[in-house]
């Protein structure tokens, strides 16, 4: 059996970060993510997916999300219910991320140039892998530090690829 989400959309408001009574941190947050066709009147729906992050995962998410910044939620989707005060059962279907990353930089959303993704000093790219996937943090590629200059912008010289550097 398989159960596994990935999901790019945007916040639509601010992460909430509370603790259980254990101390075990936990934030929410509501990911808006398009639809791939237009709706009757020829705009774009989109679906306003509920997200639920824990631990460490979720103090990172709540440091440096922010209300419409772009966001890449991997996890897995969950179906709870409870009784409400009035008696009658609530169903509540959300993802548990364990792992979250942050797709554009605060300086993009504010007109910067850094690149989508590249992150700054003070705010990572990449949120940890939170949960009990044991995986730790996904980002499987080393920082460019060259002054976010992109490694793959040519000069229009062909690029010299030898039968070594091919992975088959």
């Amino acid at each position: 059996m398989l159960n596994r989400i990935i999901l790019i959309g945007r916040l639509t408001r601010d992460p909430e970060l509370r603790y259980t009574p254990a101390g075990v941190a936990v934030t929410q947050f509501t990911l808006a993510v398009d639809r791939n066709f237009t709706g009757q009147n020829g705009e774009r729906e989109a679906d306003f997916i509920p997200v639920v992050t824990w631990r460490q995962l979720a103090e990172t998410c709540a440091n440096y999300l922010r209300k419409g910044r772009l966001a890449a939620v991997e996890g897995r989707i969950q179906v709870r219910n409870y009784e409400n005060n009035e008696g009658k059962r609530v169903y509540v279907t959300e993802v548990i991320a364990d792992n979250v990353r942050f797709l554009e930089s605060s300086q993009n959303r504010e007109g910067g140039n850094t690149p989508s993704g590249a992150g700054t000093p003070e705010e990572p790219a990449y949120g940890g892998g939170g949960g009990n996937s044991g995986r730790g943090n996904s980002n499987n590629f080393p920082r460019n530090n060259n002054n976010n200059q992109d490694p793959f912008s040519g000069d229009g010289k062909p690029i010299d690829i030898s039968d070594d550097d091919l992975p088959f």
